[in-house]
């Protein structure tokens, strides 16, 4: 019997025939997982909703920007106090991020109306703060009410001269925060980006995907500077409503999140002409290879040599730390369940200090995510993604320009993948376990199971794998450390493991299937 046996065999009949088509033991690279469905109710999965993504991953990270939640204040506590996207302010750019500001819905706004609530919200917020821009972002209870948040936004964009945008992400619209992905993005790319007249210098780029989370922006943004690179925006990490309006005038994007923003990619190539490429900056060799393949998309000798320099000094950098942490941590075994691409991303860091993974999974995913773009034509339309606009741009003539030709275009492509994404499962090894949605039951099997020597999860799950005596790091915030992107940020990421594993204190938890602690495992030394 498979280990995927296994867990499965102790399901109700019911239970099994859902969540099947959604596990997955590796055989070969043409196996078919179901991804991009509701969670089956009842089941305590680790999903974040539409709100979550809207406000709390993409719009959450702009820094001038005052978002208020309309809606009761755990929601905006939760987007707000749960994650670490980064910004820094300036004598130019206003940062509101350490601001939480909500409606503070109450049981008298649910039963009369919220909207005049609202209206005072934008007022005070407007008064205080005279910000460039408001967004307000809709949680479960205004979609129920029928609060008309867009004709409140209309009124206060007249009334005060700014741009006021309005985002009806209600919670439970969509599959997960995959939703308000797209209900955010849309939003941005009607109403904020092209409506700016930046003047790009030579190699400009936008970075898409990127939420500074721990300062992994930062340190993506310090290589690609010290390369020659003009970052005309960031979407979203540390970025602002200012550098958004411009980035129809970059030269290419580069896609680092492939879940949340590859379709701004496609949008934006096809209203402005930009072309974009999928990158990856977590992992040393990730990052050496998406380095190259933006220099090869400029073809310009100048800066193919300058990237080939910079890879140089930064390997020297961390060359030493790198090989300790390798000798620390090589033959160790981790899973991974975290949203975003990032379930993919870290195989190939863990892979770089000679660990492997034995279980992956996303908690919002569709089958590209896991198999590859190549099966976009056969993934069907998902019935909750019905309320979900789909939007559709066309060509703008004014601002359209090409950095490559169409001919040239497909000849680079025969060389590098430029938007092409290969997905999570075709680079995982043979018997190793894919799971959609990994719910609670289906983590303490797994992990009592498979033995991992690290969980890598989110905020609300890890404490399962702590409390099961396995070490658990978060990777939607990083338990307040980072970087973990680029060269700098492999280090910390090798030296942050290497102390949890070296250091036995979840092994002295008594899990609820145990009656006493063990030290199986336990090592010593330091790391």
């Amino acid at each position: 019997m498979s280990t995927l046996d296994k867990v499965l065999d102790d399901y109700s009949a019911k239970v099994f025939k859902n969540r099947k088509a959604h596990l997955i033991e590796i055989k070969d690279d043409t196996q078919e997982i179901t991804a991009n469905a509701r969670t089956i109710p009842g089941i305590m999965t680790n999903r974040g909703c539409c709100y979550a993504g809207c406000k709390g991953v993409v719009l959450g990270p702009l820094k001038d920007v005052a978002i208020i939640t309309h809606g009761p204040i755990g929601c905006g506590f939760y987007s707000w106090g749960t994650r670490r996207h980064k910004g820094k302010g300036d004598e130019n750019t206003q940062n509101f991020l350490e601001y939480c500001f909500s409606t503070d819905m109450q049981e008298s706004d649910i039963v009369f109306g919220g909207e005049k609530k609202l209206r005072q919200a934008i007022k005070e917020v407007v008064e205080i703060f005279n910000p460039k821009s408001v967004m307000i972002c809709s949680t479960c209870p205004v979609g129920l009410i029928g609060d008309d948040i867009h004709a409140v936004a209309a009124e206060s964009e007249k009334l005060y001269g700014i741009k006021v945008l309005a985002f009806s992400c209600e919670g439970y619209k969509g599959v997960s925060q995959s939703a308000g992905h797209h209900i955010a993005n849309n939003g941005l790319i009607k109403n904020v980006i092209g409506t700016g007249n930046y003047v790009p210098k030579k190699y400009a780029i936008n970075i898409l995907g990127e939420y500074n989370i721990g300062g992994d922006g930062w340190e993506i943004s310090r290589v690609l500077k010290k390369i020659g690179y003009d970052i005309v925006s960031v979407m979203t990490g540390d970025g602002s409503f200012e550098e958004l309006r411009n980035a129809h005038v970059a030269d290419l994007n580069v896609v680092q999140c492939h879940r949340s923003i590859n379709y701004i990619g496609e949008m934006l190539k096809t209203k402005y002409g930009t072309s974009w490429i999928k990158v990856n900056f977590i992992g040393v060799k990730s990052t050496i290879k998406s380095l190259r393949n933006m220099a090869k998309f400029f073809g310009d000798p100048e800066l193919i040599q300058r990237t080939e320099e910079v890879i140089v000094e930064e390997i020297e950098d961390i060359k030493d730390d790198m090989d300790y942490y390798k000798e620390k941590l090589m033959g160790r075994t981790a899973a991974l369940f975290v949203g975003g691409s990032r379930s993919h991303h870290y195989q190939k860091l863990l892979k770089d200090l000679g660990m492997s993974v034995v279980l992956a999974g996303y908690e919002f995913a569709h089958r590209d995510d896991y198999e590859g773009r190549e099966v976009l034509p056969s993934i069907k339309i998902d019935a909750d993604s019905k309320n979900i606009e789909e939007l559709k741009v066309e060509k703008d003539e004014k601002k359209f320009k090409v950095y490559l030709s169409e001919e040239q275009y497909e000849e680079l492509k025969k060389e590098i993948p430029l938007d092409y994404y290969e997905g999570m499962m075709r680079e995982m090894d043979k018997g190793s376990i894919v799971v959609d949605d990994l719910n609670h039951y289906e983590t303490e099997e797994f992990l009592k199971l498979l033995k991992p020597d690290i969980f890598f999860s989110g905020i609300k799950d890890k404490f399962v794998a702590q409390k099961g005596g396995i070490l658990s790091r978060q990777l939607h915030s990083y338990d307040y450390s980072g970087p973990y992107a680029g060269f700098k940020g492999a280090v910390n990421f090798a030296k942050d493991i290497a102390m949890g594993i070296y250091t036995p204190a979840w092994n002295y938890t008594i899990a609820p299937w145990k009656t006493e602690p063990t030290l199986e495992g336990t090592v010593g030394g330091e790391a």
